[in-house]
């Protein structure tokens, strides 16, 4: 073990490094509690053998930090003292140290000592790498309870609280946002005739276009079935008309086969197109139905267009 020793007296400091090394462990000496303190921050240290009267910081406050100090493994702090009061072994104690050496130092004592911290810092780090194991689990079944399996993109469940959060944020300091509602023209027909397998690919292939063509700060879901949802901060009517035109010529410029969509022969997308723009009070559920009432009006007028709500939705 790595063995930190804060000991003003010269020649139990080096009784103590002679011994430990002679054990076998690392041993690092400081003179006072600051200089063990500097150590310990930048070095670390699985077991502290401190003096507990010391000059300057004494061995009660260097417990304290090293008990306070975040982010590093658990450390065995054991006084070394002449004093051997009881108020004083429960006053050390309440400070967070694990044990006790008394003056005159006694070999097999300290061997026990070390034996049991041993113990205690291995189960501490078992305990540590279960918790970071178990802390990257939950973090991915968190991502996985988010995503699409089909598509990668965000689901349903990550569309609403990101958009909750983003609706929330934009009602508060009046700030715009935009939706994009995009729906892959007649593409019942495509999955009937090919087959969902080609149905499957096809979608995965203008998620992929779509992903490449919106902004970093822009977020792309699955809305349901062949329908993707872009979510656009800071956009009005007029910008997020000039994003959605973006994405369907990408689409468009792909020129992935469909036959069964005339007259393009190829896969198209409409886009309905809606914006809060925080004038007064509704919630996102209403900006998605304009996005929608946008969406059926392109399909409407012919499909492979992108269609803009009348007004923005007002907050």
């Amino acid at each position: 073990m790595r063995v930190l020793v804060a000991e003003d007296s010269a020649l139990t400091r080096t009784m103590l490094q002679n011994a430990l090394t002679t054990m076998g462990h690392e041993c690092l000496v400081a003179v006072d509690g600051e200089q063990a303190w500097k150590q310990f921050q930048e070095s670390g240290a699985d077991v502290i053998i401190s003096d507990r009267l010391m000059p300057g910081m004494d061995g009660l406050e260097l417990c304290r930090r090293v008990r306070e100090h975040p982010g590093v493994p658990y450390t065995y702090f054991v006084f070394l003292t002449a004093l051997v009061h009881k108020s004083e072994v429960l006053e050390g104690m309440h400070q967070g140290a694990d044990d006790y050496l008394t003056k005159p130092l006694d070999l097999d004592e300290l061997r026990a000592r070390l034996i049991a911290a041993d113990r205690v810092t291995s189960l501490h780090r078992r305990l540590a790498e279960q918790a970071s194991a178990l802390e990257r689990s939950n973090q991915a079944l968190f991502e996985i309870a988010r995503t699409d399996p089909l598509t990668g993109l965000g689901n349903r469940l990550a569309m609403t609280e990101t958009l909750s959060s983003l609706h929330s944020v934009a009602a508060r300091y009046d700030r715009p946002y935009a939706l994009a509602l995009c729906d892959l023209d007649r593409f019942k027909p495509y999955n009937d005739a090919l087959g969902h397998l080609e149905g499957d690919h096809a979608l995965q292939t203008v998620s992929g276009i779509l992903r490449e063509t919106i902004r970093e700060s822009d977020s792309l879901f699955r809305y349901g079935g062949e329908e993707l949802l872009v979510l656009l901060p800071e956009q009005t009517l007029d910008s997020a008309e000039l994003a959605g035109e973006r994405l369907r010529r990408a689409v468009a410029l792909a020129s992935l086969a469909h036959p069964y969509n005339p007259p393009f022969g190829i896969i198209t997308l409409s886009v309905g197109i809606a914006a809060f723009d925080g004038r007064e009070r509704c919630d996102f559920d209403a900006v998605i139905a304009e996005a929608d009432a946008a969406l059926y009006e392109a399909k409407r007028a012919g499909r492979n267009r992108v269609a803009v709500a009348q007004t923005p939705v007002p907050a």
